[in-house]
């Protein structure tokens, strides 16, 4: 048993072999972007918006899915989630969104939708849409975040606030959709005890599920020149595996961990080098749960998560 509730492992329990997350690039853009909520975009993003390595824009999404799910059952894979991932996937009329998420429908191995976005891009119409896919598939909204702190949110250029992501997530919840929130540690500015509020109030909030990220310097980011700079300080591969450790520990066992460290891609990547090795990272994660006798859940706030965190044997 792993110290955290793994979504690998929920999935793997749920359909009986390993589900596959198939990262796709919709041609979507971001408010951020294109100067309707701010212009540049966050600091520390770049013009390939987080898409996966392999997603090949040139396609139409159902040639995306195609290329990728005939790749991964070469290696024995049988169902797939697809994830909605570059830029910010419900920022489009209700009809366009129809038109791309209705792409999905002929992969009968298919069997999740997760949408990447932001949470001042849904409304009620859009959330209708999105819960009238539930019938048949396992589907998730998940919203950067990043921070609870609204200087920080200000500071890497969000452009929204931590009320606005309270909002949004009350209103999916409305509608019976699960929701993950991405959160970055290590963003400047940002002490420890901010870092562990931020878990303290996705606990409390009710949060589905959440999705860790190191704070990484990409090619092309505002946040490139700040680091070449020497302005832009970054944790070291050691203290960031003790910081996920003390971040989780705080959320109840109840919320699924959807990702515990992430990079960018090889080409893109500028630092920090240990970020490019994702099961080095995990593996350090795991020892030291181990070596703490802890897991998550463990200091959570709720009483739930604190009785099956100490039921937890290793």
């Amino acid at each position: 048993m792993k110290p955290y509730n793994d979504y690998s492992t929920c999935l793997k329990n749920k359909y009986g072999t390993k589900v596959y997350r198939i990262g796709l690039d919709a041609g979507f853009t971001c408010p951020n972007r294109d100067g309707t909520k701010g212009t540049g975009g966050c600091a520390y993003c770049n013009s390939n918006g987080s898409r996966a390595s392999y997603a090949n824009p040139v396609l139409p999404v159902a040639g995306q899915l195609e290329s990728r799910i005939a790749a991964l059952k070469k290696k024995g894979a049988k169902k797939f989630i697809a994830y909605f991932q570059a830029f910010s996937n419900t920022y489009a009329p209700v009809n366009k969104l129809k038109e791309i998420y209705d792409c999905i429908l002929p992969f009968k191995d298919v069997v999740g939708i997760s949408i990447g976005t932001r949470p001042d891009t849904v409304d009620g119409e859009k959330l209708a849409l999105i819960s009238s896919y539930k019938e048949k598939y396992d589907i998730w909204i998940e919203y950067g975040l990043q921070s609870i702190h609204d200087k920080t949110l200000k500071a890497v250029n969000r452009s929204h606030s931590a009320s606005d992501f309270q909002d949004a997530l009350r209103r999916a919840k409305s509608f019976g959709i699960q929701v993950s929130a991405h959160v970055i540690l290590g963003l400047p500015g940002e002490t420890h005890e901010d870092m562990l509020e931020t878990a303290d109030a996705l606990d409390e909030w009710g949060i589905d599920g959440i999705k860790i990220h190191c704070l990484h310097i990409l090619k092309g980011s505002p946040y490139e020149k700040l680091y070449n700079e020497g302005k832009i300080p970054l944790i070291g591969q050691d203290e960031y595996a003790g910081l996920v450790c003390d971040f989780l520990e705080r959320l109840s066992d109840r919320i699924i961990i959807q990702r515990l460290t992430g990079q960018g891609s090889r080409e893109n990547h500028i630092a920090p080098g240990w970020a490019l090795d994702k099961l080095g990272t995990i593996g350090k994660i795991e020892e030291i749960f181990e070596r703490r006798g802890s897991c998550q859940g463990y200091k959570a706030s709720s009483l739930r998560g604190r009785e099956a965190a100490e039921a937890i044997s290793f």
